[in-house]
């Protein structure tokens, strides 16, 4: 098993970093562009139990992740996925003094050798990288967020 950890500190509140990475809309924010993540029936949720698929938009397929939330509380969502990766995806929301440390570990297995060779050959620098760098579209997203719910709170 493969495991992708990585952790960045955050000046908003927990429950401001949970909502971006939570929120369907607000994730369509810092996700990779070529992804989108669809609820599985009508209704987008992250309770528990709760199913949804993540589509990559390349141009010549559409490789389906679906997962499931099989963890989940206050400040931490972990969605257990098949299809081309077998794994969890563990998001949590740490509070800390001056926010909020995120951490977030993408724990996987590559069961076709086929699509396990190409993706350490090609996909592995790629997806580490874009990892590092959704923390870095939350932090800005959700700092953002927390500075225009002070300035509304303040006449």
């Amino acid at each position: 098993m493969s495991c992708f950890e990585n952790t960045i500190e955050i000046q908003a509140s927990a429950t401001t970093v949970e909502h971006c990475i939570t929120d369907r809309y607000r994730m369509a924010e810092w996700l990779n562009p070529m992804l989108v993540c669809e609820p599985v029936g009508d209704l987008w949720s992250t309770d528990l139990g709760a199913q949804s698929r993540f589509v990559i938009n390349l141009p010549l397929f559409k490789p389906t992740l679906y997962n499931q939330v099989i963890e989940r509380a206050p400040g931490l969502v972990v969605w257990s996925f098949q299809g081309f990766f077998v794994g969890t995806d563990r998001w949590e929301c740490e509070p800390i003094d001056h926010g909020t440390r995120l951490i977030n570990q993408f724990s996987f297995e590559i069961p076709n050798p086929f699509i396990r060779f190409g993706f350490d050959r090609f996909a592995q620098d790629l997806t580490q990288t874009d990892m590092k760098a959704q923390l870095k579209r939350i932090k800005v997203l959700a700092e953002t967020l927390e500075r225009q719910s002070r300035s509304q709170s303040f006449p």
